[in-house]
């Protein structure tokens, strides 16, 4: 692919950078602060303006509102640089433990249903330093098609056999594993030292979620052990946020090991391993992250903690339960809404990401710039995040979006899509009241 590359580096991705890295400043909550920058050769460079420009925001993924600069998390967190350092200064194998790691990951544990749990200092060395202490030489890894590439690091670096089945297809994962089974490792046909099967419970590009049932009844069927990434789906999906497991009602106990991030619902950043005792034990001596890599600061672990601690309800209020309720009812009536207008959405039901289907890369540049001139920030995606014909728009919902903030972005989406063909067929826009499903 290095020739076509190049070709669209030089002749395309020129032309359009202006809608990616755009700067910001200040909190990414329900709106975000752009710095304004112009160009005066075709985008090879850019100068800010000095301007800066207020927006709704539909780019982060702030799920659950928790992204403030005030509020009882922050609280919190200036409480905790009184009595902490603004930094470890160690890994976590040296000096770099403290109580609060301890009782963050205690909490971790016991939100997501698991006997212990280790957290790291960022979300992507979670999976690309993990992965490798699990799986090596002898092992087989088998990823969805679309896992993200965190995944794809960390299995490439732990050196096992990788395969690759259809997303989200349980047919063709069983094929793969009935061919892997039976055939045994290459060359020497020997039976393979472990299996382990890599989903995402929210896969952030389309929207989709993981078919944890039929994986489960597979896994209860071939006895292999699965990863489920859940950097999208905790706290953003299930009645109680606690994700997959509990949006489809499986036991945790089902799934050996759970990653996932809180980088989204939490508001913070890092990430975490959740599983038995023995797996935790194990990751600790030999994980990357934990013998080399920095240990997550105080104030994060503090904001983690407190955003843990409203959604749990252990607050003594139903704060969290509400922001959940409404991150659901946000995204359904968002997406029920752009279906119902003729556009071609992408998404299963509760999902907080919605794409938009664009297919051409030049019309995704144009509604992202027309969007921003109404107000709004939104992510557009393209090569070669997606194939080429496969361009879209992705909205990114939140709790802290009012009904007012949707109906607007739909009204202005309505308008700009209708310009510029995007809609399957021309049905004119009319404000509904209240929220709606399909």
């Amino acid at each position: 692919m290095s020739d076509f590359e190049s070709f669209f580096s030089r002749h395309l991705y020129g032309r359009i950078r202006d809608c990616w890295n755009r700067p910001v400043t200040g909190v990414p909550g329900r709106e975000i602060t752009l710095l304004e920058r112009v160009s005066d050769d075709y985008n090879v460079t850019f100068r800010l303006t000095g301007r800066k420009v207020k927006t709704v925001n539909f780019a982060s993924y702030n799920y659950l509102g928790f992204a403030q600069a005030e509020g009882p998390c922050a609280d919190a967190v200036d409480e905790t640089v009184q009595k902490y350092a603004v930094a470890n200064s160690s890994p976590r194998a040296l000096a770099g433990t403290h109580d609060i790691h301890q009782r963050v990951e205690e909490l971790v544990a016991r939100f997501v249903g698991k006997p212990a749990a280790i957290v790291a200092s960022m979300g992507f060395a979670t999976n690309s330093t993990n992965i490798p202490a699990l799986v090596g030489q002898g092992c087989l890894i088998i990823s969805d098609e679309l896992n993200h590439s965190s995944i794809v690091t960390g299995a490439r670096n732990s050196k096992a056999t990788v395969r690759v089945f259809k997303h989200n297809d349980v047919a063709d994962l069983e094929d793969c594993l009935r061919d892997a089974i039976s055939q045994g490792t290459p060359r020497l046909r020997r039976p393979w030292k472990k299996i382990l099967v890599i989903v995402e419970g929210l896969y952030s590009m389309e929207g989709s979620v993981c078919n944890l049932p039929g994986i489960v009844a597979l896994k209860d069927k071939y006895k292999f052990y699965l990863y489920m990434d859940e950097a999208h789906s905790i706290g953003a999906l299930g009645k109680s946020g606690r994700g997959v497991c509990d949006y489809w009602g499986i036991s945790p106990d089902k799934v050996d090991i759970l990653m996932g991030t809180f980088t989204k619902s939490f508001g913070a950043a890092g990430g975490y391993i959740a599983g038995s005792k023995e797996l935790i034990a194990h990751l600790r001596s030999r994980s990357y992250s934990s013998v080399y890599g920095e240990s997550m600061t105080p104030l994060v672990c503090q904001q983690v903690i407190s955003s843990l601690t409203i959604i749990l309800g252990e607050d003594g209020t139903d704060d969290g339960q509400r922001r959940i309720k409404r991150l659901s009812d946000n995204s359904n009536y968002l997406r029920h809404r752009l279906k119902k207008l003729g556009f071609v959405v992408q998404c299963d039901h509760d999902s907080p990401i919605i794409p938009l289907l664009v297919y051409h890369p030049g019309k995704c540049t144009s509604i992202s710039r027309q969007l921003l001139e109404r107000g709004f920030s939104v992510v557009v995606v393209g090569y070669p995040a997606t194939s080429l014909a496969t361009s879209r728009i992705r909205f990114c919902v939140s709790a802290a979006h009012t009904k007012e903030d949707l109906d607007r972005v739909i009204a202005a989406t309505n308008e700009v899509g209708g310009n510029l063909n995007l809609k399957l067929e021309r049905i004119p826009y009319v404000p509904e009241e209240g929220a709606n499903d399909d």
